[in-house]
């Protein structure tokens, strides 16, 4: 047991000790230091006795002392006269030596005149007062020289002062030594009544104490036999009680054992996903919490890797729900057979998966992680006879440089994925914080681009395409610009992928396709006839049931003909759209043209090509911008216009800006032109103004 008495007892002797020799020392140094201010003070007030009445010899005797030897200066009138005053001043006073320096440091007078004529320039008292300041040292000698004679055992003060002349000019020194035994003798006496005053009341706190503790120690000591005893007996009592609930409740110890496997089953599944058999959210959240709780500890990174499948909505679209659960249970298997490094890998629900790496030495760690679970997807999976092929995308957060909850690091994780989705398919992405400034400006933009649609400040802009060899006017491609009161002019280039990503492009895409048709029959009424106008479509426009629906109510609504209306979808748009071949088809019967749009940058093979229901094919401007500099993007031009041919495809080129390109164009077969050469898209009566009053 803890010997409590024994252990107060040295320590409390010990910081007793302590405590009564640092307040012996204090009190010494506070008496001692007194005791010398007011010492001093008494040497400042005898020296200014000492100037005040011997004015006129001090000063004969400074100004004699130049250029005197030691000799001189002992048997010179005024120094006698210095040494019969003096004298008489001291008797009766505890002032036991006097001494005068010039400022040469020369010793000009003592009361022991053998010391007359001595040099001082070196001692540290003599430079401190010559520099206007009283300095005093407190001493004891076995024996000393005084003018009454000698003295043995005597404490001093000895103190320098400075002698001002009336310009205030230090002339000399005063070295006054006070004789201070008897208060030091005092001092001393009621030095040793303190200590042992206080060493007593220690003494008697420290026995007070100790009688406490020692108390304290027998109450702590009995109460620990008696709980020591009704342990033991409770023991008895327990062994006793369990042996009979033994003997009589076997069948109750087997229901217990039953409700513990089901509580462990439920506890179980409370905490895993019952598909993947992977943690689940609320396990994750739990572990997550510990695991940045640990690091802070520690001082150590953790890094948060949110994976989400690739294509994984076509397979469950295409081949229905059950194959997708089985793929997702081989994705988990795969990600923990083939990935080394995860610490904890969870299901967060639907295809998102996310694992934890504690313990993060470097950024280059957590990147190998994220390609182990990128390269995880290398092989395809087989799943009731399909040959599956996935690819993942993963953001990456780490704590505590990209958030120090686990809700900060979930979102910037969830933003840096999408990150990585623009990036490509298995793609992964560290977070930065100029994602959540994007995000929030997304956010904002999304905002007021949905505001907009309903507010005017969308308006359309029409750049001409004109005919190659004659500069004809033959149509116009739609664009559509952004005035917003908050952020001024936005280029389509910031808004038209929000739009794409946020779905907002169907209504965007209606609406430009609505309005650009009533502009068309607005200039046809007020009669100026544009022979045809392009609008570009999108991928899920041409993705929703009712889109062709729509467009016919759109023709019938304006009156405008199907053949004034040119629409413009990208090869990716055909290669990402079902059966986009008959949905085209369909607009192709209406009487709608349709153009190929930055044709030479997609991915459609020509074989699709042929089979595509389009009258005309877009070159695209980052070919014709080589136009004169670079032979391959000619060569490549010169192909398209021969494929076009073969197939009896127009050919319009975008992005023309100068006349050089114009010629290269249109002597290559060119059918239209398109491009800053002959005007950039402007708003409906600037477009007018220009083109009404020329020949078509």
């Amino acid at each position: 047991m803890f010997n409590l008495s024994r252990y107060f007892s040295t320590l409390s002797l010990i910081l007793i000790g302590l405590a009564a020799g640092l307040l012996g020392l204090l009190y010494r140094e506070v008496s001692v230091h007194q005791m010398t201010a007011l010492a001093e003070d008494r040497n400042v007030a005898m020296a200014q006795i000492f100037e005040n009445a011997l004015g006129v010899p001090l000063s004969g005797l400074m100004a004699a002392s130049v250029g005197k030897d030691a000799s001189m200066l002992q048997e010179s009138d005024e120094s006698l006269e210095m040494q019969a005053s003096v004298t008489t001043l001291m008797r009766g006073t505890a002032v036991a030596k006097v001494k005068i320096y010039n400022r040469l440091g020369v010793t000009i007078f003592s009361t022991d005149p053998t010391q007359i004529g001595e040099s001082s320039l070196d001692n540290p008292g003599f430079k401190t007062a010559l520099s206007g300041t009283v300095i005093s040292d407190l001493t004891h000698r076995k024996r000393m020289d005084t003018f009454e004679g000698v003295r043995s055992d005597i404490d001093l003060l000895a103190s320098y002062i400075p002698i001002a002349s009336e310009g205030k000019a230090v002339e000399g020194v005063f070295e006054l030594y006070q004789d201070v035994t008897p208060f030091m003798t005092s001092f001393r006496h009621m030095l040793w009544i303190v200590t042992a005053v206080v060493a007593g009341v220690f003494a008697l706190l420290y026995l007070m104490q100790l009688l406490v503790v020692r108390r304290a120690q027998g109450i702590l000591h009995d109460q620990a036999e008696r709980i020591e005893a009704a342990r033991s007996t409770l023991e008895i009592q327990i062994d006793a009680r369990t042996q009979e609930l033994r003997r009589s409740n076997r069948q109750l110890e087997a229901e217990v054992a039953e409700r513990r496997q089901a509580e462990s089953k439920l506890n179980y599944l409370a905490y895993h996903d019952p598909l993947t058999g992977l943690a689940n959210r609320r396990y994750f959240l739990e572990r997550l919490e510990a695991s940045l709780s640990d690091a802070t500890q520690k001082n150590e990174r953790v890094a948060v890797l949110f994976i989400d499948l690739d294509q994984f909505k076509q397979v469950n679209d295409s081949l229905g729900h059950g194959v997708g659960d089985e793929l997702l249970v081989s994705v988990a298997a795969a990600l923990c057979e083939h990935v080394r490094l995860i610490d904890m890998l969870a299901r967060l629900g639907g295809d998102e998966f996310i694992c934890v790496m504690e313990s993060v030495r470097s950024d280059e760690e957590v990147a190998m992680l994220a390609q182990e679970v990128i390269a995880a997807f290398d092989s395809p999976f087989r799943i009731g006879g399909h040959d599956l092929f996935l690819s993942a995308s993963v953001g990456i957060s780490v704590f505590p440089n990209d958030g120090t909850s686990v809700g900060d690091l979930l979102r910037n994780a969830d933003t840096a994925m999408y990150r990585a989705k623009a990036m490509g398919r298995g793609h992964f992405h560290f977070y930065t914080p100029e994602m959540t400034r994007d995000a929030q400006e997304r956010i904002k933009i999304e905002m007021l681009l949905r505001r907009a649609l309903d507010s005017g400040e969308l308006s359309v802009h029409l750049q001409p395409q004109v005919e190659a060899e004659s500069g004809r006017l033959v149509g116009a491609e739609a664009l559509v610009r952004w005035d917003s009161p908050e952020l001024g002019s936005v280029p389509p280039a910031r808004f038209i992928p929000l739009a794409e990503d946020s779905g907002i492009i169907i209504a965007l895409g209606t609406w430009v396709l609505r309005e650009t048709c009533r502009q068309v029959m607005r200039w046809k009424d007020s009669g100026f006839e544009l022979p045809q106008v392009s609008v570009n479509l999108s991928v899920k426009q041409l993705e929703r049931p009712e889109f062709v629906d729509t467009l016919l109510e759109i023709l019938d609504e304006t009156g405008i003909e199907p053949s004034r209306l040119k629409l413009e979808i990208t090869e990716s748009v055909v290669m990402a759209v079902d059966d986009a071949f008959s949905l085209l088809d369909r607009l192709r019967k209406i009487g709608i043209s349709l153009a190929l749009d930055d044709f030479g940058t997609g991915y459609s093979s020509l074989s699709y090509l042929k089979m595509l229901p389009v009258q005309q094919l877009k070159i695209d401007r980052s070919f014709v911008v080589g136009i004169g500099t670079n032979p391959e993007d000619e060569a490549i031009i010169r192909s398209v216009m021969a494929l076009a041919q073969s197939l009896d495809f127009e050919v319009v080129a975008e992005g023309v800006e100068t006349a050089e390109q114009a010629a290269f164009l249109s002597a290559s077969g060119c059918h239209q032109l398109q491009g800053f050469l002959h005007g950039s898209a402007v708003a409906p009566a600037e477009f007018r103004a220009r083109w009404a009053s020329l020949p078509r």
